[in-house]
């Protein structure tokens, strides 16, 4: 079974094709069942880079229209990747009861500390802040809002070398999976991204291997996501790529998230 929970599309604004071009490659590449996840809005459009709160609707109207049309043919889900922030948990409610979504995906390009100051993983300069990006990760597993976490290694973007506070921050994330029954994401974009040059040797971004070392000695579930931004990618290379080396460390790997 071929199937995707994590696609993007134009309304991002930093990916190219419509839902129906992303449904056209789907059904060309075999797919069952296609789950659209793009960056989610807030009504203040903070953050930037992703759909205005203005194009929320109609990206919702587009997806059920399509269940409609492709119902004999691919299963169609409506879903957002967004980011949990603990004031705004009515809105998560909202969006998957109001407007109807399927799912939500946890995705923390940004997060919230304590004292209610927000912090780009892009621009982290300290390991020990990798904790505080995990730990708002584990509390957003714990909310029941969200199905799966998108990259949840994503923190390792940051050319900072692999140390105790970043076993620790694995661990955090790893083991708030075990308690939850949680997904994570084995990200295939960031194969697409390709090797780069850090403190601690070439590596992707990530998946990073020493935290999927550890995910194997578990029995989390594990999803593989395509992250595509653009309609070819829905099932290119990467994704094979990620199966690949998913098989190659015993995850336990899954391929259906919702029931319905």
């Amino acid at each position: 079974m071929r199937t995707n929970y994590h696609t993007h599309t134009c309304r991002c604004k930093h990916a190219a094709g419509t839902e129906l071009d992303y449904l056209k490659e789907a059904l060309a590449k075999g797919l069952s069942i296609i789950g659209f996840s793009d960056h989610g809005p807030y009504q203040d459009n903070r953050y930037g880079y992703r759909m205005d709160f203005s194009d929320l609707q109609p990206y919702i109207e587009t997806l059920n229209e399509l269940k409609i049309s492709y119902r004999d043919q691919i299963v169609v889900y409506s879903g957002l990747e967004i980011e949990y922030a603990p004031s705004e948990e009515s809105y998560y409610s909202e969006l998957l009861t109001a407007y109807g979504l399927d799912y939500l995906v946890l995705a923390q390009h940004f997060y919230a500390l304590d004292n209610k100051k927000t912090v780009n993983i892009y621009s982290l300069t300290d390991t020990l802040q990798y904790i505080d990006y995990a730990k708002s990760i584990a509390r957003g597993m714990e909310t029941g809002y969200f199905k799966f976490v998108a990259h949840p290694d994503i923190m390792f973007v940051n050319d900072l070398p692999f140390d105790k506070n970043c076993e620790k921050a694995c661990d955090i994330i790893i083991s708030a999976a075990e308690k939850n029954d949680f997904i994570l994401e084995f990200n295939a974009n960031g194969f697409r991204r390709g090797i780069h040059e850090f403190t601690d040797g070439k590596r992707f971004q990530y998946p990073h291997m020493n935290f999927w070392n550890l995910v194997a000695q578990t029995s989390v579930k594990v999803l593989i996501g395509s992250d595509c931004h653009s309609p070819e990618q829905i099932w290119d290379q990467a994704v094979i790529d990620a199966y690949k080396i998913a098989s190659d460390l015993k995850l336990n790997v899954v391929e259906k998230i919702l029931n319905n």
